[in-house]
């Protein structure tokens, strides 16, 4: 017997280490895509972060939404498990090579056993937002230990936080406040981002004393492509990888191809991006279905793209030039009505029920009524199925139409696809494995690549597309302002600037986009190389 597995307790549940020749090394386990524990284990290598959350009164569902979220972004850097704070056990720190905790809940009780283990343990912590005071209290001495002493929240409009020279954007209208201090001892305590006021005074938006990193507020609602969430990303960094070197990489996918598309369109593309030495992606979904004559075509609709031999010959051209196909559905719409728009393909939602209110915003409503494991396993073969017809090699990597699906469907398409390219909704039961609330999720874009809750890699989208013209309640999104938010994002040492383009607008907001990221320093890569 050359090797052994064991479940030895004191690497966490979930994992195992394989003992060969008296060594031992970690390894992955890898679930089912319906793996639902409370002690979840990301799979990939190296020693576990512990990620713990609120979990009591009427606001639990939040707290483990946000720990599902910091677990997402954890996973970067290797295995981790995740817990609600109530449940940690004395010497579970011991076990783990960082903890990050998020305080959602105002007053959680908070385990004695925690706060003595972070108290004595210099293994690095990171702590968000609430119930510091609880550790302050419980301490002989906290300040004389970490330099500093919080005070209260401020609630003043906040705009803006400083972070690492770059001005990183924060919803002004967030109520929660964030922490300022009585007491900073700036010999001690290093202050690692700034809060901004309306008024343009600062203060600590994050400090680290000794090995306590604490971060006045939960960085999560009300994120966008340039928020200070880039700024928590990019510490953990130091909490998990603090050796990483500076690196800024870039992915550009062309988007909604489908049997109707102008193969000029995809050709002029795919010549541009070939001529600048840039690797892409193409999402495609294989039948175009216009139920009504809403679309383009004036009348009622349905074709596919084994019929289509023109596009096809398109997307291998793109194929050759470089290009990556990516499944985006199946027909990137729902044959059960408009959903939310008119029932055409690209334009709907495919596997989540969507409504649109009169002021234009969608409303995710919750899973469609066919939703279930054989209804999306089914539809995700029916895509493969059409992509063979039309002889094409089947995608590796799948993204969901408009980035909305239920928990089932993305476990369906976790038993076909190790990776998506997309944003994500993440709901209520799904780290915990109790059951899941549809009505309470939540989503997330990242700006590195992850293997999130649902056991998937997921490849970085986090600039969003352009958009020259406002469309239903999408705002107008323009080469600038992805720009912008690729420039907000090289705060994170090795993060992407990872944006999309529909072919049938003009070309020069695409090479626009493309001088633009590349004068920032990034480098484009293949998203097949990830």
């Amino acid at each position: 017997v050359l090797g052994d597995v064991t479940n030895n307790a004191d690497v966490g549940a979930g994992c195992r280490r394989w003992i060969i020749l008296g060594q031992c090394f970690q390894i992955a386990v890898v679930p089912s895509p319906s793996y639902n524990r409370a002690e979840r284990v990301a799979f990939a290598l190296g020693d576990p972060t512990l990620v713990l959350y609120d979990r009591t009164s009427k606001w639990g569902w939040l707290g483990e939404l946000y720990g599902t979220m910091t677990g997402n972004l954890v996973s970067h850097f290797g295995s981790w498990s995740a817990r609600p704070v109530a449940e940690y056990a004395r010497g579970d720190l011991r076990r783990f090579d960082a903890v990050v905790y998020v305080g959602s809940t105002f007053d959680e009780p908070l385990p004695a056993a925690f706060l003595d283990d972070v108290l004595s343990s210099t293994r690095p912590v990171l702590w968000l937002n609430a119930n510091i005071w609880q550790l302050e209290r419980h301490a002989d001495d906290f300040e004389g230990r970490y330099g500093f002493a919080t005070h209260e929240y401020d609630r003043s409009p906040i705009h803006r936080v400083h972070y690492k020279g770059r001005t990183l954007s924060r919803w002004s209208r967030r109520t929660g406040g964030v922490m300022t201090y009585a007491e900073l001892d700036s010999s001690r305590v290093r202050t690692l981002g700034e809060a901004i006021r309306a008024d343009g005074t600062r203060f600590p938006w994050a400090v680290r004393g000794r090995n306590l990193t604490y971060i006045g507020e939960i960085p999560f609602p009300y994120t966008s492509e340039t928020d200070r969430v880039l700024g928590f990303a990019d510490l953990l960094f130091d909490l998990l990888a603090p050796a990483t070197r500076e690196r800024h990489r870039a992915l550009v996918r062309l988007e909604d191809v489908n049997p109707l598309s102008d193969p000029e369109d995809l050709r002029a593309a795919a010549d541009y991006l070939h001529g600048q030495g840039i690797p892409f992606g193409f999402g495609v979904s294989p039948r175009y279905r216009d139920p009504t004559g809403e679309g383009d075509s004036g009348e009622p609709t349905d074709l596919l793209l084994r019929d289509a031999p023109e596009v096809v010959d398109a997307i291998r051209y793109m194929q050759r030039k470089g290009g990556v196909l990516v499944g985006h559905g199946y027909t990137h719409q729902w044959d059960g009505g408009s959903n939310p728009y008119n029932g055409v393909s690209g334009d709907d939602v495919e596997f989540y029920r969507v409504t649109e209110g009169r002021n234009g915003q969608v409303k995710h409503e919750g899973p469609l009524p066919e939703d279930g494991p054989g209804w999306a396993v089914t539809r995700i073969a029916f895509m493969n199925r059409e992509f063979e017809a039309a002889g094409l090699q089947l995608p590796r990597i799948f993204e969901f139409p408009h980035y909305a699906a239920s928990a089932t469907a993305y476990r369906a398409a976790a038993r076909r696809f190790a990776v998506r390219w997309e944003r994500a909704f993440y709901f209520s039961g799904v780290l915990s494995g109790r059951r899941i609330d549809p009505t309470r999720f939540t989503s997330q874009f990242f700006p590195y690549v992850v293997r999130d809750v649902y056991g998937t890699k997921v490849l970085p989208e986090n600039l969003g597309s352009i958009n020259p013209e406002a469309w239903h309640g999408y705002a107008a999104r323009r080469p600038e302002d992805l720009i912008a938010a690729a420039r907000a994002n090289l705060v994170v040492r090795d993060g992407f600037a990872a944006f999309f383009f529909h072919p049938f607008l003009e070309l020069r907001h695409l090479r626009q986009t493309i001088e633009g990221i590349r004068r920032l320093g990034y480098t484009f890569v293949s998203p097949s190389s990830l």
